[in-house]
């Protein structure tokens, strides 16, 4: 089977077990994003050589905590198990007799901010309407702007691409593939604000910009990531694609981005 075929194939499963999960219940999506999570820390921690399986612990709580369907009386515990696993951790680094107690920590905290805060932010975006309800086409709509932005990039760049980007970090992408995916994630965008009417066309428009802009960045800070640690692929779990970071690190970043301006939009504007 030719590398090609295993490309198209793995991609094709990935790209159906998340929509059908999106499509399926909140719960199972969840259930899907956070396991992804897990395995995107699993690649980054590796990449970073950091060895504190606290971390695992940390992200988990983390994501309960901004479960829609925690109580108070839960999310106090879970608050309770954050400060006493967080002050633990530096405690004992505190006592480790070692010069690389601040590398470690600072490696940490890098996973942390880099994988699992844009997790926590992802797993709200179905959930941000006035009613707090759970919309899974919405966050749909969020990936197939995002697919859209890399996929039409890709083929105006092998199409149109003279001029890099940033040659520096990646030397396939250019100026040119840019703005093809730009401008198609912004027709796409506006043809999809007639089907999913729950949003304004400024709306949709205003994430396809956010997702066009920041998508792009967020593949660059990975590919930076990579480049500076010496490894092709973040990982080897999605066959002809690499690992997991490799798949989402366009979503990573844009995730955080799309949210707030969900949120502002619909409290300011709506």
């Amino acid at each position: 089977m030719s590398n090609l075929l295993i490309r198209a194939l793995s991609g094709a499963v990935f790209v159906l077990l998340l929509v059908s999960a999106t499509l399926y219940n909140s719960y199972v999506l969840l259930g899907l994003l956070y396991i992804f999570m897990i395995l995107a820390i699993f690649e980054f921690s590796k990449m970073l050589t950091v060895q504190n399986f606290s971390i695992y612990g940390i992200a988990s709580l983390l994501y309960l905590k901004q479960l829609p369907f925690v109580e108070t009386n839960q999310e106090l515990v879970i608050d309770g198990l954050l400060i006493l696993g967080g002050s633990i951790l530096f405690i004992t680094q505190l006592f480790k007799n070692n010069d690389r107690s601040v590398s470690e920590l600072g490696k940490f905290v890098l996973v942390l901010t880099y994988v699992c805060v844009p997790f926590l932010y992802l797993q709200k975006i179905p959930f941000t309407n006035p009613q707090n309800s759970y919309n899974g086409q919405l966050l749909l709509g969020f990936f197939v702007l995002i697919w859209s932005s890399d996929t039409f990039a890709y083929l105006s760049g092998i199409s149109f691409g003279k001029h890099k980007l940033m040659e520096r970090i990646s030397p396939k992408k250019t100026i040119e593939g840019f703005a093809g995916g730009v401008f198609m994630t912004l027709l796409l965008a506006y043809l999809m604000s007639f089907q999913f009417d729950f949003l304004t066309s400024a709306q949709w428009i205003g994430i396809a910009v956010l997702i066009s802009v920041f998508g792009v960045l967020g593949d660059l800070i990975a590919s930076m990531f990579k480049r500076h640690i010496g490894v092709k692929d973040t990982g080897n779990l999605i066959p002809g694609h690499g690992g997991i970071i490799d798949r989402l690190d366009s979503v990573i970043f844009a995730a955080p981005i799309v949210y707030l301006f969900l949120k502002i939009t619909h409290t300011y504007v709506s």
